[in-house]
């Protein structure tokens, strides 16, 4: 049985013009293009989002793992989703020793992560260990109040604000940010008055 179903975006189990769907999809279809040689997706959830990754881009990765906590949803995405060059795997996105059972990737896909993480500084240390150099991250969050307050939402520790969220990406080489609203991408106006919802960071090590 898979636990928190109302966290999780099942997409057979949801109308396809669920608004919550397509604001997901339309974050795996932004990440298309950068898709290249070994892949890997932290928490992925139910699947869907490493399966259309490998499918869409077969002949520009080598691999494309999926990765998440729970065990019963990696059950459900390797019965439900097959590829010749994707895997699902059970582990911990905060594991300091995910670089010895994972290896190194040119891409790493990680989005709606952060809100659930405790132990940010583990998480954010196997971003920069797990990435080859040259490689590119694509992160996703939602804004809120910040670290350390409750969000209100269940399963979210706290939901950073849009300035904690750029400051994460310091150490990278090139970062470019951009806002989502709905199923709409787009780059960071650079105003601080503009407020969207949700927040993607492109970096590259």
């Amino acid at each position: 049985m898979i636990e928190n179903t109302e966290e999780r975006i099942i997409p057979e189990f949801m109308d396809p013009l669920n608004k919550l769907l397509l604001e997901h999809i339309a974050r795996y279809q932004f990440a298309l293009p950068y898709i290249k040689g070994r892949v890997l997706d932290l928490s992925c959830g139910s699947g869907y989002g490493t399966h259309m990754l490998a499918k869409e881009r077969k002949f520009h990765v080598d691999e494309v793992i999926g990765v998440d906590i729970d065990p019963d949803i990696i059950t459900y995405a390797r019965g439900k989703y097959y590829h010749p060059k994707s895997k699902f795997i059970v582990a911990d996105a905060t594991d300091e020793t995910l670089k010895a059972k994972l290896g190194l990737f040119d891409v790493i896909v990680s989005f709606e992560t952060i809100e659930h993480i405790q132990a940010e500084d583990h998480l954010l240390r196997n971003y920069d260990e797990l990435l080859k150099p040259g490689g590119t991250l694509l992160l996703s969050t939602p804004f809120g109040e910040g670290r350390g307050i409750p969000s209100g939402q269940l399963f979210h520790v706290h939901q950073l604000t849009q300035e904690e969220f750029f400051n994460l990406f310091g150490a990278y080489s090139e970062r470019t940010y951009f806002y989502q609203k709905g199923v709409l991408i787009e780059p960071y106006p650079g105003r601080e008055e503009v407020h969207y919802p949700l927040g993607l960071a492109l970096c590259k090590k």
